[in-house]
């Protein structure tokens, strides 16, 4: 990701001013990430750190099951990072913090466990991200995260298909190409399903949590062309498909690149 494109995201996500109203996805994939979670580390979480908090959702389901007694909050949007102080308010033991995931490092690392949900499909290559973040954990953490693989806004895209026209949704990959990069990941599929009222919700909801940006190389359809992909969209019942990724990788050998 160019310092340009990462700014438009960053900026995009510190204006989502209505990111809890709209981001109905989000918090379902968050409180079913806690619960895996819960089942997934297998020793005492002491020392948590979580990418890409947005508003909170997920710091705050797992604070509620007692996981982690250090907390480093993290997001590349400081408009975010005091979403969440918001939401989650001062606690012991609890550090908020802007932090580029992919490209930044925690001042200490040593993690027990870190986290992050629907945030690291923003990074350019995110499994090369999950391998670096890895080297992040204290022996026996675990890092697992959620983020979207290439089913997701199938049927917006099949909009844009049907009238011969470029999508601008991001380029996600195949989950097949998830198991081929991370071999030794733990990876789970679910897919969830939002109904909108029409297009014009559709587009306002992705545009109100801040994931509006489009593709890097996307040209904007013309005003004629958006609308034709739109009423095709709507023809077809106003369902979007999110096709969520959650990967689970133990502390590695030392082998992992940095």
């Amino acid at each position: 990701m160019t310092a340009a494109y990462r700014n438009r995201v960053e900026r995009a996500f510190g204006a989502a001013d209505e990111y809890d109203r709209h981001a109905r996805v989000q918090r379902r994939v968050a409180d079913a990430l806690a619960a895996h979670i819960a089942e997934a580390c297998t020793v005492p979480v002491g020392r948590a750190l979580e990418i890409g908090c947005g508003t909170g959702f997920l710091t705050e389901a797992l604070v509620g099951r007692g996981i982690g007694s250090r907390w480093l909050v993290t997001d590349i949007a400081p408009e975010m990072v005091e979403r969440s102080r918001e939401r989650l308010g001062e606690r012991p033991g609890m550090t908020f913090a802007v932090l580029d995931g992919e490209f930044g490092m925690p001042p200490e690392p040593g993690f027990d466990l870190i986290c992050s949900s629907l945030a690291m499909q923003w990074f350019d290559d995110t499994p090369a991200a999950a391998l670096r973040m890895r080297e992040w954990l204290a022996p026996g953490g675990c890092l697992v995260f959620t983020t979207l693989g290439g089913g997701s806004f199938a049927e917006w895209r099949a909009a844009h298909a049907r009238e011969g026209l470029s999508c601008g949704a991001l380029d996600l990959p195949a989950v097949e190409t998830w198991r081929r990069a991370l071999p030794d990941a733990r990876i789970d599929v679910s897919r969830y399903v939002e109904h909108h009222d029409n297009a014009r919700g559709f587009l306002r909801a992705l545009k109100a949590i801040g994931a509006g940006t489009p593709a890097r190389a996307h040209r904007p359809l013309t005003a004629p062309q958006l609308r034709r992909v739109m009423a095709n969209f709507e023809a077809t019942g106003c369902e979007v498909t999110y096709e969520v990724v959650t990967c689970v990788l133990e502390a590695g050998d030392g082998r992992a690149p940095r």
